[in-house]
């Protein structure tokens, strides 16, 4: 009998002792990246203009098409003229940064500082959400080589025909019939979206844009052409005329090519006087002319209260 009781105690010593053992197991999670990691695991950041949620505007971050995060100095690509060219792919310098646990400071050169909580939705996207003014910006993460900069260009087109102070009449096709717009030697587009105004000159060629004087303005958009992403259409809606419609084509950063169908007129215009949004190639911090701040990407859709606001609250 003292041997069967000696068996059965060490049996239940050893359980204890197994059962113990197994509930103090502690299982090593792998450590998460730091914030300036997660800018560097990608060199561009596309800014989704259309996913901003909340009424507040960052300017710097209403204006890019991309941003990077480079050893403290923050880049974009503000113009779309020159995108995937302009620094490498990169675009401009445009200020400084300073990342830290999940807090982002932006010192901006033209619009001072900001800071954003950041928060990371999945692999590839991020957001910004500036506190002051309770509004989020969703960045998505893509190397330069499989960036499809071309996409970016054609779905921004209309922001392609506001770089320029003024688009000039370089060629008319000897075929097609005469029409109005034959007289019309140069187009102005002017900032404000998708569906903005344009002004029309009938100056001579050749005369500079600071002295032209505008004959006609109107409002202008700009839309797809089903199944091929290179062709878009530009209809000019005159104040005081009926519409003028063409298929637009871009032949290089500053040529563009319409074609008129109810003549079956082709026209070509060559852009003058570049805008290069924030500085020029030789003056940091110096803006191409004064109409250049008001230049803001505006969403396809209309602005909503930011989640984060209440949660904040």
């Amino acid at each position: 009998m003292k041997t069967v009781k000696l068996l059965l105690s060490v049996s239940l010593i050893a359980t204890l002792f197994t059962s113990c053992y197994q509930e103090t197991v502690i299982v090593e999670e792998e450590p998460g990246i730091s914030l300036n990691q997660l800018l560097r695991s990608y060199e561009i950041w596309y800014v989704d203009i259309n996913s901003t949620v909340g009424y507040g505007t960052t300017p710097f971050l209403q204006k890019a098409f991309t941003m990077s995060f480079l050893n403290g100095v923050v880049y974009a690509n503000n113009n779309i003229v020159g995108l995937g060219d302009s620094g490498n792919g990169f675009g401009i310098d445009i200020g400084e940064y300073d990342a830290y646990e999940m807090i982002l400071d932006v010192y901006h050169d033209i619009d001072g500082f900001s800071t954003f909580d950041v928060y990371q939705i999945d692999n590839n996207t991020i957001e910004l959400y500036n506190p002051k003014n309770d509004t989020s910006y969703f960045l998505d993460g893509y190397q330069r080589n499989n960036f499809d900069y071309d996409f970016v260009f054609y779905d921004n087109i209309h922001y392609f025909l506001q770089e320029y102070d003024a688009w000039e009449k370089t060629y008319t096709s000897d075929f097609g019939a005469l029409n109005e717009f034959d007289n019309e030697n140069f187009l102005q587009f002017l900032a404000g979206g998708n569906d903005s105004e344009f002004r029309s000159s009938q100056d001579y060629s050749g005369t500079s844009v600071n002295n032209l004087i505008w004959d006609y303005t109107g409002v202008y958009g700009v839309g797809d052409v089903a199944g091929d992403m290179y062709l878009k259409t530009l209809t000019l809606d005159y104040d005081y005329f009926d519409n003028e419609y063409f298929e637009l084509s871009v032949i290089n950063d500053s040529k563009i090519e319409l074609y008129h169908p109810s003549s079956q007129s082709v026209y070509q215009f060559t852009g003058r006087g570049y805008i290069q949004y924030l500085k020029t190639a030789d003056t940091k911090g110096k803006t191409a002319t004064s109409d250049t701040t008001d230049k803001m990407r505006k969403p396809r859709k209309d602005k909503v209260e930011n989640p984060r606001t209440s949660i904040r609250v």
